[in-house]
């Protein structure tokens, strides 16, 4: 009986590696998208938010009409200073890379936090639409209440904190090296008893 079991697996797992090479082979669009935001905060004691994007196409075949498409931005929050929130492209070759960014201004104090992306995309072979969803961004904290950071103690921790780490180092190797250890501490204290 443990024989046309074995046997059952065996073919399954064939036929499980024959179909997922067929996939593999099989000529698509992948589509990555990169979401990355950046806050920058003027003098005027205004914050901006830069949002760029790349989208890769990892596969092997083009991708047609792209749509990139950024609804996470609140109105009641931002505002638009520079570019659009949604683009469209006519292609995106197999290995290309299209870029997009827009900017914009914070209205409202606190954390935000951004939705994926969505970028919509149409394969020949295929009548519907097909999505592809942009890593997420981290939380911002928009207009936060940076606290002051002394200049002098950063620049003496770039000066000497490598060296002050390569001196530690040092010192307790000798220190390890220098100490005897407990158990040749209890051997020679065994070997004085007999």
């Amino acid at each position: 009986m443990a024989i046309p079991l074995a046997k059952l697996l065996i073919s399954a797992m064939a036929v499980f590696m024959l179909v997922s090479v067929s996939f593999a082979t099989s000529e698509m669009p992948f589509m990555v998208v990169h979401k990355k935001a950046t806050l920058n905060r003027l003098k005027s004691g205004v914050e901006r938010v830069l949002v760029s994007f790349d989208i890769y196409n990892q596969g092997s075949a083009t991708a047609y009409d792209v749509t990139l498409v950024d609804n996470s931005w609140v109105k009641k929050t931002f505002e638009v200073v520079n570019g659009n929130t949604s683009r469209s492209w006519e292609r995106l070759d197999a290995g290309g890379i299209l870029s997009h960014s827009f900017e914009l201004e914070a209205k409202v104090k606190g954390l935000f936090y951004g939705a994926p992306t969505v970028v919509t995309f149409r394969i020949p072979t295929k009548t519907a639409l097909q999505k592809a969803y942009s890593t997420p961004i981290l939380p911002l904290d928009i207009l936060a209440d940076i606290p002051p950071t002394d200049p002098l103690a950063l620049r003496i921790l770039a000066k000497y904190g490598s060296l002050v780490s390569v001196i530690s180092m040092v010192v307790l190797f000798i220190y390890l090296v220098a100490t005897p250890s407990k158990s040749n501490a209890a051997k020679a204290g065994s070997k004085k008893k007999r």
